[in-house]
């Protein structure tokens, strides 16, 4: 596992994806507390099949994703922020061109801790030589 271990995204494991909220240009997956906003738009993985936005069946792939549970996750330069669940996963490394905003992601929302975080372009683990 690349995560590092006081990141929050750790906080997900066990977690069930509730629900999958499409905003203009962005989607939030809903974890009943928890809500992971993605700003650049994920990958998803189920089974052999990738799908990315603007792909036919890629808002059903995530939508398949609902009630299953986060098993694993990443966050390294490497592979950016990967959400493993029993049946799949989504992958969060944008490229410098598919920012829209100053935030890739954030995660907040818990019950039980004030924590929250948020990952941005140059900080880890965005910050490799693409995003100098």
């Amino acid at each position: 596992m690349s995560t590092p271990i006081d990141s929050l995204l750790r906080a997900l494991i066990g977690e069930d994806l509730a629900e999958v909220i499409f905003v203009r240009d962005y989607v939030q997956l809903g974890f009943d507390g928890p809500r992971l906003s993605l700003f650049v738009w994920p990958r998803v993985t189920l089974g052999s099949t990738v799908r990315e936005i603007g792909e036919s069946g890629y808002r059903d792939a995530l939508c398949d994703l609902i009630g299953h549970f986060v098993v694993d996750v990443e966050e390294s330069s490497a592979s950016g922020l990967v959400l493993n669940f029993d049946i799949g996963s989504v992958t969060v490394k944008p490229t410098p061109p598919e920012l829209i905003g100053p935030e890739i992601a954030m995660l907040s929302g818990f019950v039980d801790r004030p924590d929250w975080m948020v990952w941005r372009p140059g900080e880890e683990p965005f910050d490799g030589p693409e995003w100098s």
